[in-house]
């Protein structure tokens, strides 16, 4: 579980195939410390295991499957990545809940500042358009927001300064793909809801 605050952004420093599963090799210098091998941490909002690290470094096997349903395909060396350790049960959620279970991508077709502020615009997968609400939580790679419009598949947020400087937005444009988890209690409230007796 986590709550979709980020704490750093890391880079890419390869992922690439091997013969049981795609390796991502990050540089980090915060999130690091203190984990061992079989922790979670997640990675542009996904949920990926440790399985090795260092002082400036983490490795992650990734599933082909993951990697398809998710922004992974386009990471490349250098490439910024917004990094979350798991949340702690003593810790203090101050996002929303984020499972680290990536519904799908999305893709960014407006991106741009307005006045003193940014407005981000993402088109979202049809079959989650239900889960858009206004004022209602998303996390975009990870990124705990608040939905400011939601119009059929697409949705806005507005973006603080302090978004832009800490997490990797500020080095996406119009067309770029994002992971996208919608929030888990929609999710479940409806399932619930379907279960009830007519």
């Amino acid at each position: 579980m986590f709550t979709g605050i980020i704490e750093e952004t890391g880079r890419v420093v390869s992922f690439a195939p091997a013969a049981d599963a795609w390796k991502l090799h990050l540089s980090a210098r915060k999130v690091p410390v203190g984990l061992a091998p079989g922790d979670s941490v997640a990675v542009n909002g996904c949920c990926l295991t440790v399985t090795g690290r260092d002082a400036a470094s983490l490795w992650f096997d990734v599933l082909e499957e993951t990697r398809r349903l998710t922004g992974f395909a386009q990471l490349a060396p250098g490439a910024a990545v917004n990094l979350e350790r798991s949340l702690r049960a003593d810790g203090r959620l101050d996002g929303h809940f984020v499972t680290g279970h990536i519904d799908g991508p999305g893709r960014i077709t407006v991106f741009e500042p307005r006045g003193k502020d940014h407005y981000l615009r993402v088109q979202a997968p049809a079959e989650f358009a239900r889960y858009l609400v206004y004022k209602g939580s998303v996390a975009i790679d990870g990124i705990s927001l608040t939905v400011a419009e939601a119009e059929g598949g697409t949705f806005a947020v507005w973006l603080i300064p302090t978004t832009l400087a800490v997490t990797n937005l500020a080095e996406k444009k119009a067309g770029d793909a994002v992971n996208l988890e919608f929030d888990i209690l929609a999710k479940y409230v409806e399932k619930l809801t379907a279960l009830r007796p007519r």
